[in-house]
């Protein structure tokens, strides 16, 4: 009998050792997954592969991340795939998870995934022709007040994107009749800049970095950056907010996981992103690439959407684009 009470309490410790969570059924149990919803090149692969290099370079995981691209849709195609997943597999976002919906173009929102990190953000610019009239932002919006369908405005990728919703803010705060604006659509930065060089286009809003290096060459003049903050090494240019103007548009980037992720789940990711945002590879990583820190934990990520909504709503209704 005695010998029978001690396998029983031999095994009453080794169940009760499983079902407490041992090492080896610990999130994650798995290999991980990152989907860029794009191709490669691109700011969701370009930043899915910095999160995934940083994170081997730190030996903050132990398991074997991979970066895998499902291009289509502006997004769509790889959220998809991710509402099918487990918490082993997360998917970049950006201002479309929120804007597709409201344009009508997706049945998804954010909330039918787990916000669990917004890590990184480009402001959004506003340049000219070198040899263009304005010398301000300012100068631009109080014209196209005067008359908006004077100047021809590119954008890219498309209506609804945050650099063309980043125009509409601030020419909103100048009462521009908006809907009336001009505006010629281009697939890339690139495309906008050639357009701009050769005159073809007033005036052209994307990211700093898109504008950066020719403005120093002194080949265009960005008037104009939606930052909170002079952007460094372009200490030469306004913010919105130098002008008076209350404009901030980051073009942020971050993370989102399946829905029904579990609280373990969740600050697993918590905790492991929140130190590789503090992380010096990142920073290098941030800095080569001429992004800026936006981190935000889950449940500050969760909050940051509900605002996301409630602005860019206003935004394209305000743009004529509203269903």
């Amino acid at each position: 009998m005695k010998r029978l009470l001690a396998l029983s309490v031999i095994l009453i410790v080794a169940l009760f050792g499983c079902s407490s969570g041992s090492d080896g059924d610990a999130f994650p149990t798995k290999d991980l997954e990152i989907v860029a919803p794009a191709s490669p090149g691109g700011g969701w692969d370009t930043t899915a592969r910095a999160i995934q290099k940083s994170l081997s370079d730190e030996d903050l995981i132990d398991k074997t991340l991979q970066v895998n691209n499902k291009p289509g849709g502006n997004g769509e195609v790889g959220w998809q795939y991710l509402k099918d997943k487990d918490a082993h597999h997360l998917a970049m976002s950006s201002s479309l998870i929120v804007t597709n919906n409201l344009l009508g173009q997706s049945d998804l929102t954010y909330e039918d995934f787990t916000p669990l990190s917004i890590m990184t953000t480009e402001w959004v610019a506003f340049a000219v022709p070198e040899d263009s009239p304005f010398e301000s932002g300012v100068e631009i919006m109080e014209q196209l007040k005067e008359d908006p369908t004077s100047l021809n405005i590119g954008t890219s990728p498309g209506l609804g994107s945050n650099h063309h919703l980043a125009f509409v803010q601030a020419a909103k705060e100048f009462g521009v009749d908006i809907p009336q604006l001009n505006f010629t659509i281009f697939e890339s930065g690139g495309d906008e800049v050639t357009s701009l060089l050769g005159g073809h286009i007033d005036v052209a809003t994307h990211t700093v970095s898109t504008f950066r290096e020719l403005h120093e060459a002194g080949d265009l003049r960005i008037v104009a950056i939606a930052s909170e903050d002079k952007v460094e090494g372009l200490e030469d240019v306004n913010t919105w907010l130098d002008e008076g103007v209350d404009v901030v548009f980051p073009h942020w980037r971050g993370l989102i996981g399946p829905a029904d992720m579990s609280e373990e789940e969740i600050a697993y990711w918590d905790e492991k992103l929140s130190k590789l945002a503090e992380s010096d590879s990142w920073k290098q990583i941030l800095e080569n690439n001429e992004w800026e820190s936006y981190y935000k934990d889950s449940e500050e990520t969760s909050e940051f959407l509900k605002e996301q909504v409630t602005k860019y709503e206003e935004l394209i209704n305000d743009s004529g684009l509203a269903n």
